[in-house]
């Protein structure tokens, strides 16, 4: 037993690195124990509340928190190791590791905290059925993407002391020659960047251009092109350059939608024309279907070949093509039913032959 006792102590004694090493690791452990019960505790508690970014902060930060831990811990661990065994190399080599793995950590936090504040507040949104402008949030998630990665490679290269000035000079320098190679990219990407801006359209807006054969729902808003979906189900790509070149009808923002139409009765019923136009133009005031607020009128106003027509002019309350289908269909089924109540017709194209007196036809 003494014997035993002695070995131990001799390797101990020969092999004090075990020690803090060992307490290094179960440090680490311990931290990682704590930090993982901490998360769902609070995490729990987060959810709760009606703010969006303190659960999408807590939900990026608990794996590269815990990653950084184990990076500080080995890192340390082998730096004790060098010190013992008098290799300063790995000291030399194990320190720009650790600066690069705080980088990547760092940026890797940074995107997860993006994407989730992005989830989140979509479904916030939605759950709460309130309209929010889908591109603009998609555009912010992925400028700030492309900050942050452009923030940690500078920041690197400040760990590695690397001249930033004079890789900003070498990097404009660059950038106008690839400017000048890819002009046509350059033209999509900053015509992406003014749709971004602008908001001509949104992601499930239905667009068309007169000047272009192009028209459908916008479905994707990328850098360089823009997915249309057409009636057809059938996907147009668009370069976002072409955009600041052509017209874009926004069809979905209009704020009603118009009924135009004109009305023929016969020339047999014109004394009942202006009682007709009257009722008409009383059934679409009181229409629960029609915008009273805007401009509308039921006019006679023209001598037709075969008939006397009158106008019908109104817009809907509803935008959606569907409903305002309905409402169209029902004030024109009114309209013939106020036609015909006074005992008056719909007219129709007719051809009426005057034969001289004298003209007899033989049988």
């Amino acid at each position: 037993m003494e014997e035993q006792t002695t070995e131990i102590a001799d390797i101990f004694l020969h092999r004090g690195w075990l020690i803090p090493i060992a307490i290094i690791i179960a440090l680490t452990l311990i931290v990682h124990f704590i930090v993982s019960r901490f998360y769902k505790r609070v995490y729990l508690r987060l959810e709760k509340t009606h703010l969006t970014w303190d659960s999408a902060l807590l939900k990026s930060l608990i794996r590269p928190l815990k990653v950084i831990i184990w990076v500080l811990g080995l890192t340390f661990s082998v730096q004790l190791l060098a010190f013992h065994f008098e290799k300063d190399s790995l000291v030399d080599l194990f320190k720009p590791f650790r600066n690069f793995s705080f980088v990547v950590v760092g940026l890797w936090f940074t995107l997860r905290f993006i994407k989730n504040m992005e989830t989140d507040y979509t479904r916030e949104q939605r759950s709460n059925k309130k309209r929010y402008d889908k591109t603009t949030v998609r555009a912010i998630c992925q400028i700030s993407r492309v900050a942050a990665v452009m923030i940690a490679v500078l920041v690197y290269l400040q760990t590695r002391n690397v001249n930033i000035s004079a890789v900003l000079a070498f990097g404009g320098a660059g950038g106008l020659i690839v400017g000048l190679a890819a002009k046509d990219l350059l033209a999509n990407f900053f015509g992406g960047l003014m749709i971004y801006m602008d908001r001509p359209f949104s992601v499930g807006d239905w667009i068309k251009s007169p000047d272009r054969e192009i028209e459908g729902y916008v479905e994707n808003i990328g850098w360089r092109l823009t997915r249309i979906r057409t009636f057809e189900r059938r996907p147009i790509y668009v370069p976002n350059g072409v955009f600041s070149t052509i017209s874009v009808v926004n069809p979905s923002r209009m704020s009603h939608r118009r009924i135009k139409t004109r009305v023929g009765v016969r020339y047999n019923d014109a004394k009942n024309v202006s009682t007709i136009v009257a009722e008409v133009e009383e059934m679409i005031r009181n229409h629960e279907g029609i915008d009273e607020k805007t401009f509308m009128m039921v006019r006679f106003d023209e001598f037709g070949p075969s008939s006397l027509n009158f106008l019908i002019y109104c817009f809907t309350k509803t935008t959606k093509w569907a409903d305002y289908m309905l409402v169209q269909q029902d004030v024109f089924l009114k309209t013939i039913e106020i036609i015909e109540s006074h005992g008056a017709e719909c007219a129709f194209p007719t051809t009426t032959l005057h034969i001289p007196e004298g003209v007899a036809l033989k049988q």
